[in-house]
């Protein structure tokens, strides 16, 4: 059985797109290489910063955690992404 992640892309024009992968390595790859594999929100929004990722265990509970991120405002993100840059 595979692990999910929830990850977290800051677009050039200092937008988040979140998604969740089995592999966020090649995920990220195919967002910034514009491949028709990409998101379509993030075509065109080059360069790319992998600025998040988390391992959240089972593909359902990735899709609940992905949910709860994309309902946060912007500067809720932006907390998120904060505390988890000082617990490392």
């Amino acid at each position: 059985m595979s692990q999910w992640w929830v990850y977290m892309i800051r677009c050039a024009d200092g937008t988040f797109y979140t998604g969740i992968s089995t592999d966020v390595a090649r995920r990220f790859e195919e967002h910034a290489s514009g491949s028709p594999k990409s998101a379509k929100y993030v075509r065109g929004r080059a360069p790319l910063e992998l600025i998040y990722s988390k391992e959240v265990g089972t593909q359902s509970e990735a899709t609940i955690e992905e949910r709860r991120i994309k309902r946060l405002a912007k500067s809720q993100k932006v907390k998120l992404l904060e505390v988890k840059l000082s617990g490392l």
